[in-house]
């Protein structure tokens, strides 16, 4: 299937996610925080980046711009429970394919995830 890369700070929500993934046939890497998530994006080159929206040192949205300034096609999708439809909108306008709530419904995110790759969708533009 895909390699799915992590990026979320709390241990339990990271592993939750992991093994579902790896249930439905994915391959993850897992980061926990920003800065890591960042330097596993660039080695490992995933099909999907899974991105939580709030953490310390880099937060969602600084890896989304990061990545935008980076020129990365890697399709990302937020996870958050921030339920603001500005954050939300932030997130859209810096690349992100999708925002989904926390923790995310299964069938959903997976849904998610293979549309991104299906299509190609590339993610966070430039």
């Amino acid at each position: 299937m895909a390699l799915i890369l992590i990026v979320e700070d709390a241990w339990f929500t990271r592993r939750l996610i992991s093994k579902t993934l790896q249930a439905a046939g994915h391959t993850t890497v897992e980061a926990s925080c920003g800065r890591e998530g960042l330097e596993k994006a660039l080695t490992h080159a995933p099909d999907c980046i899974l991105l939580d929206l709030l953490m310390p040192d880099l937060d969602g949205r600084e890896v989304l711009q990061k990545l935008r300034d980076q020129e990365s096609r890697m399709p990302a999708i937020v996870l958050t429970a921030d339920i603001q439809s500005s954050s939300r909108q932030q997130c859209l306008d810096l690349g992100a394919i999708a925002v989904l709530g926390k923790p995310p419904n299964p069938q959903e995110l997976a849904a998610t995830i293979d549309q991104a790759i299906a299509a190609k969708v590339g993610g966070i533009t430039p």
